[in-house]
């Protein structure tokens, strides 16, 4: 439709006329009616100059639309998710080095001090809420590939869990650690296990209360890689 309003605009010179002053003020006014069309079409008036054209004009509504590698960083620095164009992408690991990857994480459930009782007596009508969280944990921690889409399926040397009952905030708190040797961290592991694991404690208990609160989801530190060593203690 855009297309054929232009058309309709652009009307033929004479053969003999191409470089007559009155054939120049056509054009130009053809020119400053498709500007006009354009910036009601786009809401924003194109570039000046003879490069101004509908070319620059589209590449300003596609702001994704990166033509390079080096641009692409400059857009999104440390993102390494994003493709040339903008889109979400899995990370070609191809050319990185296999080395002992390791990551630890960590999380808090707020339990109530009735459901706290309840957990400390092991007196929940489902079980051993701590034990089934733990394996519940480990669990999940192998399947995080298949629930975060971009991450790598790697294979994990070791999966850790410890869970502690806290008397002072009447909490459960949560400790998972993951390791590989391989080319991609395993971060997305260690707190996919303790995540899987604290909504775990809230199923077993969710029957005594609904007021349980999982909270404090965080990686507490990380080894291995090309970004080398990581602490939140640090």
């Amino acid at each position: 439709m855009f297309l054929r309003r232009v058309a309709s605009k652009v009307k033929p010179l004479p053969r003999c006329s191409y470089f007559s002053s009155d054939s120049n003020h056509d054009l130009s006014k053809v020119i400053t009616e498709l500007n006009q069309e354009m910036e009601s079409v786009f809401g924003a008036s194109p570039a000046s100059g003879p490069d101004g054209s509908l070319d620059s004009q589209t590449m300003a509504q596609e702001p994704y639309l990166v033509k390079n590698d080096a641009k692409q960083k400059e857009l999104f620095p440390g993102l390494t998710h994003i493709g040339t164009k903008g889109e979400a992408q899995m990370v070609d690991i191809s050319s990185k080095e296999i080395t002992k990857r390791v990551a630890i994480a960590s999380c808090k459930v707020i339990l109530g001090q009735k459901v706290f009782d309840l957990v400390s007596a092991n007196q929940m009508e489902k079980g051993d809420v701590l034990s089934v969280a733990k394996i519940a944990g480990i669990c999940g921690a192998k399947q995080t590939s298949n629930l975060i889409p971009l991450c790598h399926n790697i294979n994990l040397s070791h999966i850790h869990l410890n869970l502690t009952l806290n008397p002072h905030d009447l909490s459960v708190e949560i400790e998972g650690q993951a390791a590989s040797t391989g080319k991609t961290g395993v971060e997305m592991e260690a707190l996919t296990a303790v995540t899987i694991s604290g909504l775990t404690v809230y199923d077993m208990c969710k029957a005594a209360s609904k007021d349980i609160v999982i909270t404090d989801v965080r990686l507490e530190q990380k080894s291995g890689g090309k970004s080398g060593d990581w602490s939140r203690k640090k």
